[in-house]
C-alpha cells in the first residue's frame, strides 16, 4: 500500500534520532511530510493504482522491508564509512549466495542456460549488474555522503521514475495533478536535505 511505501523515512528519522542523536527538526518532518503527500498523490493517480486487492501479509512484509532497511541506513553507515563500496558488496553478495544456495540449487542446476538469447542474457546482465551491483555502489557512496533521512528520502524519487517511464511507455499520461505530485516530491526532499544536522547544532553551540 502508498501507507507503507512512504514509511521508510519516517522510520528512519526516528532511528536517527534515538541512535545517532540526530535532531528531529520543523523542517525535516515538513519534508518528510510534503514528500509522502507527493507519493501519496502521485500513486492514487496512477493508472494501475486499484488493479489489485490489498492484502494484509504483502503489506506486513513490505513494513517489514521498509523498518529493517531503515534500520540497515542508521546503524551500518559506520562500517561503510571505515570500508569501500566494493568490499562491502563483495561480502555482502558472497554471504548472500551462501544463504540463497540451500533453497535455490535444485532450481537453478535444472536451467538450461544454452537456450538462452543474447536479449534474454543483457536482460539478465542488466539485472545483475545495473540494478543490482551498480545501485548498491551508488547507495553506499551516498550514505558515506549524506545522513541517513536524507538517503532515505530519496526512495521517494523512485514513483516519479516510474510514472515518467510509465508516460514514456504511453501506459499511463501526464496530468497537473501528477506536476503536483511530483514537486512535492521534490519539495520535500529538498526540506529535508537543507535541516539542520547534529554537527550544525554542535558548531553554533561551540561559536556561542
Amino acid at each position: 500500500s502508498s501507507i507503507v511505501t512512504t514509511a521508510m523515512p519516517i522510520i528512519t528519522m526516528i532511528i536517527a534520532a534515538i541512535y545517532l542523536k540526530e535532531p528531529i527538526t520543523g523542517m525535516k518532518v515538513m519534508g518528510v511530510f510534503v514528500g509522502a503527500m507527493g507519493v501519496f498523490i502521485l500513486m492514487l493517480n496512477s493508472q494501475t493504482t486499484g488493479r489489485h486487492p490489498g492484502n494484509l501479509v504483502g503489506d506486513v512484509l513490505c513494513l517489514v522491508s521498509q523498518i529493517s532497511f531503515a534500520f540497515y541506513l542508521v546503524l551500518f553507515r559506520d562500517l561503510i564509512v571505515k570500508y569501500s563500496p566494493i568490499t562491502i558488496c563483495k561480502w555482502l553478495f558472497i554471504y548472500a549466495s551462501v544463504c540463497f544456495i540451500p533453497f535455490s540449487y535444485a532450481d537453478v542446476v535444472s536451467i538450461d542456460f544454452s537456450s538462452f538469447s543474447l536479449a534474454l542474457w543483457l536482460r539478465l546482465g542488466y539485472v545483475v549488474i545495473g540494478s543490482t551491483f551498480l545501485a548498491y555502489i551508488c547507495l553506499m557512496s551516498s550514505q558515506r555522503l549524506l545522513r541517513p533521512t536524507i538517503v532515505s528520502m530519496y526512495n521517494y524519487i523512485q514513483p516519479i521514475i516510474v510514472a515518467l517511464v510509465m508516460v514514456m511507455m504511453g501506459i499511463d499520461d501526464l496530468n497537473w495533478m501528477k506536476a503536483v505530485a511530483i514537486i512535492l516530491i521534490i519539495l520535500g526532499v529538498s526540506y529535508v536535505t537543507l535541516s539542520k544536522s547534529r554537527t550544525d547544532f554542535e558548531q553554533v553551540g561551540k561559536e556561542l
